[in-house]
C-alpha cells in the first residue's frame, strides 16, 4: 500500500520542523538569555582549557550603559570575587558569533584573576588568544564623538565624551611620541 503525503501533513511537518529549529536556536534576545548563554559558553570553554577555574563562582552582569568596551572582568581582592560584565549595545551590534569572542576574552582575565590575582593584556593573555580564538581589543559598537589626533605622529584615539583632554588638547601630549594633540569631530574624518 502506498502512502500519500498530502499539503497539510507537509505543512504540519514544517511547522513542527521550524517549532524544533526555535527550540534548539541560542541566540540570546534578551540580556537574561545573553547571560545565560555567556555562563554556558565560559563553562564549556573553562572545562576544556582552565579546569582549576571555579565558572559557577563568577559573577555575571549585563551593562546598558558601556561604550568603549564589549565586556570587561572585575576583580575584588579582599573577597577574591570575579565578576565579568557583558555590554548589550556590543552584542545587539556583533550578534552571538562575534560576541562570544568577547566572552571568551574576558573569560581569560577571570582566569587571570584567579591565578594571579591581576589581569592584563600581557603574556599571559596572549598565550590564550590563539587557542580561544580571541584578540586583543574588541571591535569598535559605538562611533566615537571626537578623535584626539597626534599632530607629529598621526596617532588617533576616540572619545566619547567631553573629557578634560577634548576640551583642553592644548594641556596633553601625545601618549606615544609627546607630540601636540588636536581634536577632530567624529564625522570630519
Amino acid at each position: 500500500m502506498a502512502c500519500q503525503l498530502t499539503f497539510s501533513d507537509i505543512t504540519d511537518q514544517r511547522t513542527l520542523m521550524e517549532s524544533a529549529n526555535a527550540a534548539t536556536d541560542d541566540t540570546p534576545e534578551t540580556p537574561t538569555g545573553l547571560l545565560d548563554r555567556a555562563q554556558q559558553h565560559a563553562a564549556d570553554i573553562a572545562t576544556k582549557h582552565f579546569p582549576d577555574l571555579p565558572v559557577k563562582a563568577i559573577d555575571w552582569e549585563v551593562s546598558h550603559q558601556a561604550q568603549r568596551q564589549a565586556g570587561v572582568t572585575k576583580y575584588d581582592p579582599a573577597t577574591e570575587a570575579i565578576t565579568i560584565s557583558l555590554t548589550w549595545t556590543a552584542y545587539e551590534q556583533h550578534g552571538w558569533e562575534q560576541f562570544s569572542e568577547t566572552v571568551r576574552h574576558e573569560l581569560i582575565h577571570a582566569w587571570q584573576y584567579h591565578e594571579f590575582g591581576d589581569a592584563d593584556h600581557g603574556a599571559t593573555f596572549t598565550q590564550w588568544t590563539d587557542a580561544l580564538d580571541t584578540s586583543l581589543h574588541c571591535e569598535r559598537f559605538i562611533t566615537p564623538t571626537w578623535w584626539l589626533v597626534c599632530e607629529d605622529c598621526g596617532g588617533r584615539s576616540a572619545r566619547y565624551r567631553r573629557s578634560k583632554t577634548v576640551r583642553n588638547p592644548e594641556q596633553y601630549r601625545c601618549s606615544e611620541c609627546g607630540g601636540a594633540i588636536r581634536v577632530e569631530e567624529a564625522n570630519d574624518h
